[in-house]
């Protein structure tokens, strides 16, 4: 463990439970998906010289820190979570750096989803075994015998899919591979197979507003949300804390957003931020009271 991690000795709050600080505000969004709170979540991206980026549309990546100090940053904040996605390892045909991984796990100290090459159980065994609470899948996330069987090893909780989506002539279609392979399946068919193979969450993008910071498309997350009972994520487009209440209004069950952490101002600053407790539960109240 590194030295500055020795500071930290809260333990981490698992996303599958509630802290009594939520439990009045969160029970207002209760409805089919009961078990999880609503969740905040920063999503860091990966390149692949192992530094912090943020993309638009997938592509225009803009340096944005040092992995290791941004985490720290979001120990001190308490974040619900963090989700750290290696964007180039399946285009790369790169498998996870188990060592890599488990010096990001030892600096964390709330739940950590990890994406990135992950195909198989073989993959993700080592990527748990230091402390990873839940694998995203990518493109393996569109074969049902992988998601199943890393459901059956791990259990479903573990392992989230996500779905990649862009417009195409009105009708919106999962992309793979960063958005530039587009299929002919819809994202509620994929999100009912998805679930339907084991996949214990859903984490949906939206490539075509990845950084535009004018808010989610909340027609896209209430028709995938209406279609499963696991968790929706929804990511791709939020740049203010409105954005994340519209896009819990909308349906999902978390809310996930690089640019809203880690950018400020028309001319997108770099500042790490988080919203405190108190502004979190007025978000979750005033979602609740509409």
């Amino acid at each position: 463990m590194r030295g500055s991690a020795q500071q930290y000795l809260r333990r981490a709050v698992s996303s599958r439970e509630e802290p009594s600080i939520w439990n009045e505000a969160a029970q207002k969004l209760r409805g089919k998906k009961p078990l999880m709170r609503p969740r905040i979540i920063p999503v860091l991206l990966l390149d692949s010289r192992r530094r912090l980026v943020k993309t638009r549309h997938f592509g225009d990546e803009v340096y944005v820190g040092d992995p290791f100090n941004v985490i720290r940053i979001f120990n001190e904040k308490e974040v619900d979570e963090i989700c750290v996605l290696d964007i180039n390892a399946s285009i790369e045909g790169r498998r996870p750096d188990a060592g890599f991984i488990s010096e990001l796990a030892s600096e964390c100290f709330m739940p950590l989803s990890y994406g990135g090459g992950v195909r198989s159980v073989a993959d993700a065994t080592p990527i748990f075994a230091v402390g990873v609470e839940k694998i995203v899948l990518g493109r393996a996330g569109a074969d049902a015998v992988a998601v199943r069987a890393l459901a059956d090893s791990f259990g479903s909780q573990a392992v989230a899919v996500c779905i990649d989506c862009r417009r195409i002539n009105n009708d919106w279609r999962v992309a793979l591979d960063r958005g530039r392979a587009v299929t002919d399946v819809d994202p509620v068919t994929r999100a009912s197979a998805v679930e339907q193979a084991g996949a214990g969450e859903i984490i949906l993008q939206n490539v075509d507003r990845d950084g535009e910071r004018r808010g989610y498309d909340a027609e896209l997350i209430s028709s995938v949300s209406a279609a499963v009972d696991v968790p929706v994520v929804a990511l791709g487009g939020a740049g203010e804390l409105s954005h994340l209440e519209d896009g819990l209004r909308a349906g999902a069950s978390a809310v996930a957003s690089g640019s809203v952490f880690v950018f400020i101002g028309r001319l997108r600053a770099v500042l790490i931020t988080y919203p405190s407790q108190p502004d979190i539960v007025a978000l979750l109240e005033q979602v609740g009271a509409s």
